[in-house]
């Protein structure tokens, strides 16, 4: 765990020079109220070193929570906890993504959104997570964004899911994140949860808002509360 820490203040280091502060799929802890998530100790948003989490569980843990639980916030900071508990095992890393490939491959109707956002959304956070470990993931060459634009198509009307789009083009396509984070922030006028996210500051009390970050480089304006 003290490697990894080490490798995580590098990361920072190098994004805080660029136009991020780290990864934000795996670096922000996001907020989802008393839902049921996978188990977690840590006040940040990194794994404290101390947890006693069997990850043979994971996949079953973590498709148990997807199927339980309909709310995308829920399912992001689910797979959050879950692109950080496989880095402790490559094996399971793979069978989780593989998983979520085939259920979202085998799904139809109304769970065919929510199975392809968390298939996508999974391999971003992997693919991300790379800039921390400084190793290949199991999702290195999927494109994992194609399968979240899918979800949107198939659930059009998902402010949550607009946010988690607007994090993940970051760094473009610009004409499509600025659609993803005006719909994020005009669906948080009626989302108390969604505000509550967007809201929050990324990372530690000194980095900028939520908000603030998916508007950042785009023509979305932010209104002052």
């Amino acid at each position: 765990m003290q490697k990894l820490s080490a490798a995580v203040f590098v990361t920072l280091f190098l994004f805080a020079a660029s136009a991020l502060a780290g990864p934000p799929l795996v670096c922000h802890a996001f907020d989802i109220g008393n839902a049921k998530s996978l188990p977690w100790i840590s006040h940040g948003w990194s794994l404290s070193g101390a947890e006693t989490y069997d990850v043979n569980h994971l996949v079953s843990d973590t498709v148990a929570i997807l199927d339980t639980d309909p709310t995308v916030l829920v399912h992001m900071e689910t797979l959050r906890r879950a692109t950080l508990y496989s880095e402790k095992d490559s094996i399971v890393a793979k069978r989780l993504l593989v998983t979520l490939l085939s259920r979202a491959d085998s799904s139809s109707g109304a769970a065919a959104a929510l199975a392809n956002f968390d298939a996508g959304y999974l391999a971003e956070a992997m693919k991300q997570f790379e800039l921390i470990t400084k190793s290949t993931s199991a999702a290195h060459n999927l494109d994992g964004y194609a399968r979240i634009k899918k979800a949107l198509e198939l659930s059009p009307n998902s402010p949550q899911m607009d946010f988690a789009a607007a994090l993940v083009t970051l760094d473009g396509p610009a004409g499509e994140h600025d659609a993803y984070s005006q719909r994020a922030l005009a669906g948080a006028q009626s989302d108390p949860l969604l505000a509550r996210n967007l809201s929050s500051h990324f990372i530690g009390p000194e980095s900028e808002l939520m908000s603030k970050m998916i508007t950042r480089n785009s023509n979305v304006k932010v209104a002052h509360q």
